[in-house]
C-alpha cells in the first residue's frame, strides 16, 4: 500500500478536541476479527481487562496479567487500523510508583502498537499520568466504579451515593484531567453526577453506566452483543448472539447425528 492510501488512526490529541462536540463511539474488543468488525463504526476500541472475565472466564478482573493484556492488544491491533487502540494496564502494574507504570506501559506500546493505556483512576492516578505523559505516553483515565478496586468497594457496585463519594469522584477526574490524560471514562455514577464530571474537566467524559449527556459512551462488546444472560442495568442488548449461536450448534448436532452433514457440496470428489 503506497503511503498516499494508507489508512491513518485516530489520535489522543483527536479524541481530546471532540470535547463537547460529537460523541465519541467505543467499545471493547479483545480479538483480531471483532476489531475488524468494529474498526468502521468506533473512534475509539478498548482492550479492557474486561477480557478476564468475559474471555477467559474469571470471576473478576482482578487476576488479568500484562501477558494477557499484551497478547489481546496485539490481536486487537492486527484487526484494525482506523480506531485509537487503548489497552488497560491490569491491576498490581501501575499503583506503587510511576516508574514501574511506565516500564509497564512502555512494554505494552512496545509490544502491541497501541496508541495509549488506560488506568484506573484513584487519588494516587495523577502523579503517575502525569509522569506517563511527560514520557510520551497518552493516559486515558477512569474514575466512579472502578472494577480493579472491587475487593475494597464491596462489589460491582454504582459509586457516588454519598456526597463525600461523589466529591471524591469529581475530584479525581479533575485531577487526572490536569495531571494530562486526554480523555476519562465515568463508569457506574448517577446520571447527575456523571453530568458534573463533564463539567468540571476540560477532557472528554465517555460514560458506561453513567449519562448521555457525557462526550462519549463505552460498553463491553460481548455484554452488547447479548453473549451473556445477565449483564449489569446499563447495558443495552443489540443483538442475541448467545441465542444465534445455540441454534446454530443445536442445527450442527441434529445434521451430524442424522448423517446429513456433510452432504454433497461439503465433500471432495476426485475423477480417476
Amino acid at each position: 500500500m503506497s503511503a498516499q492510501n494508507q489508512v491513518r488512526r485516530a489520535t489522543a490529541p483527536e479524541i481530546t478536541a471532540r470535547k463537547g462536540k460529537d460523541p465519541i463511539i467505543c467499545l471493547t474488543a479483545y480479538d483480531a476479527p471483532t476489531a475488524q468488525l468494529l474498526d468502521d463504526y468506533c473512534d475509539l476500541i478498548l482492550v479492557g481487562d474486561s477480557v478476564g472475565m468475559v474471555v477467559h472466564g474469571l470471576t473478576t478482573t482482578v487476576g488479568v496479567t500484562l501477558e494477557m493484556m499484551i497478547m489481546h492488544g496485539q490481536a486487537v491491533m492486527r484487526g484494525s487500523q482506523k480506531a485509537l487502540v487503548v489497552v488497560d494496564l491490569p491491576f498490581g502494574y501501575y499503583e506503587d510508583s510511576p516508574e514501574r507504570a511506565f516500564k509497564n506501559a512502555a512494554r505494552v506500546m512496545r509490544e502491541t502498537g497501541c496508541q495509549a493505556v488506560k488506568i484506573e483512576s484513584g487519588s494516587y492516578a495523577a502523579e503517575t499520568i502525569a509522569y506517563l505523559v511527560e514520557r510520551g505516553i497518552p493516559v486515558m483515565s477512569h474514575v466512579g466504579l472502578r472494577p480493579q478496586s472491587m475487593n475494597v468497594l464491596g462489589g460491582f457496585r454504582a459509586r457516588g451515593r454519598s456526597k463525600a463519594v461523589a466529591k471524591e469522584i469529581v475530584e479525581n477526574a479533575i485531577a487526572a484531567a490536569d495531571a494530562g490524560s486526554f480523555a476519562v471514562v465515568v463508569e457506574g455514577v448517577s446520571a447527575e453526577l456523571a453530568d458534573k464530571v463533564t463539567r468540571a474537566v476540560r477532557i472528554p467524559t465517555v460514560g458506561i453506566g453513567a449519562s448521555p449527556g457525557c462526550d462519549g459512551q463505552i460498553l463491553v462488546t460481548p455484554d452488547m452483543l447479548g453473549m451473556f444472560d445477565r449483564v449489569p442495568k446499563f447495558v443495552k442488548k443489540y443483538a442475541d448472539i448467545k441465542g444465534l449461536i445455540e441454534t446454530a450448534v443445536k442445527a450442527y448436532r441434529a445434521e451430524v447425528t442424522d448423517r446429513s452433514f456433510p452432504g454433497e457440496n461439503n465433500t471432495y470428489k476426485f475423477s480417476e
